[in-house]
């Protein structure tokens, strides 16, 4: 679901939740969600998971206290280790990002937008922007502006957001299940995290089972960085793997990625009007979390260009964006 310990994105992710459902159904595309549930691993050090349980609560979504013993029964493949107890919350499940994006944008395209797929200059100028132009030197005419631009944001306005929006390289890895073995895909598998260490998802779709560190990764450049996984970083996540899944010892390592967050300074949003362009806002911040959010996200944000939404939040604010990162939101 969300970043359970905090209420404002737990709220925002439970929102965003229904609105992807409701677009999926309309669009009879329910497939781009799985129901595989989520398992946070809880130990004994990590305060993050009673603040979580604490705020499910509260917002009203569903899950279940398992104790170590319920653990062991419900999800062998496991090797616990330190985790002495979990929440399992049955209803959340993963979002199949990249045929969901093409989604929205089909969808889009089929009820009269225009899709151009170009990167755009740095607007200049005060007041109110009228155009912006891309760098195929096409130029885009609008009453108001919004530039969500993920890891690009801080280049589009380098001045403004250089130092207050930090992309990182962020490696991910797909690692080869034994053939038959079903304990590794849905419903045996849900996704799952060790807060501040690891998470991951099942074998979704044949391509592997998937794990990344949940740690944010070094300074990135999304234009010029390399997309290949560093050789020792792939050795040593294998040694965590046959750790953490002694029946994945063994497995292939079949895929790998380099993908990229774009954090905040704290890890919340940034959902604001650009300071010095008064129909120009930004959207960025993501964190590693903005994705699943996006549809709440796009409702927050129209509310505010129009006047018809709920006071706006104070920590999406661009004034709230320091210059040196702390992460605090997980």
């Amino acid at each position: 679901m969300g970043y359970g310990a905090d209420e404002v994105y737990t709220r925002f992710s439970k929102h965003s939740l229904d609105l992807w459902k409701a677009f999926f159904q309309r669009t009879g595309q329910e497939h781009l969600f799985l129901q595989t549930g989520m398992l946070w691993l809880s130990r004994s050090n990590n305060p993050q998971i009673a603040k979580t349980a604490d705020v499910l609560t509260r917002v009203g979504i569903n899950f279940e206290n398992l104790s170590r013993a319920e653990l062991e029964k419900r999800f062998p493949q496991f090797h616990l280790g330190s985790v002495g107890s979990a929440l399992f919350e049955p209803k959340s499940g993963a979002l199949l990002a990249r045929r969901a994006v093409q989604a929205v944008v089909a969808d889009f395209v089929r009820s009269g937008g225009h899709f151009l797929p170009e990167p755009v200059n740095t607007p200049t100028g005060s007041g109110a922007l009228k155009s912006v132009e891309t760098r195929m030197r096409n130029k885009v005419s609008a009453g108001s502006f919004v530039f969500a631009c993920g890891p690009w944001l801080p280049k589009v306005f380098p001045e403004l957001l250089g130092k207050r929006i930090f992309p990182t390289r962020q490696e991910v890895f797909f690692f080869g299940i034994p053939p038959g073995d079903r304990r590794w895909s849905m419903p045996a598998m849900p996704v799952w995290i060790d807060v501040g260490d690891l998470y991951g998802f099942p074998d979704i779709e044949h391509r592997g089972f998937k794990i990344a560190s949940d740690e944010h990764g070094p300074r990135f450049d999304p234009d010029n960085g390399e997309r290949l996984v560093d050789k020792a970083h792939a050795a040593a996540m294998r040694k965590r793997v046959a750790k953490l899944f002694p029946g994945l010892k063994d497995a292939p390592l079949v895929e790998t990625r380099v993908c990229q967050y774009e954090n905040s300074s704290n890890g919340d949003f940034l959902l604001d009007r650009h300071p010095g362009m008064k129909n120009v806002w930004l959207a960025g911040g993501g964190s590693g979390h903005g994705f699943k959010h996006g549809p709440a996200v796009g409702e927050y944000l129209a509310g505010q260009m129009l006047g018809t939404g709920n006071p706006p939040e104070p920590r999406f604010s661009l004034a709230t964006k320091a210059t040196v990162q702390k992460r605090v939101v997980y």
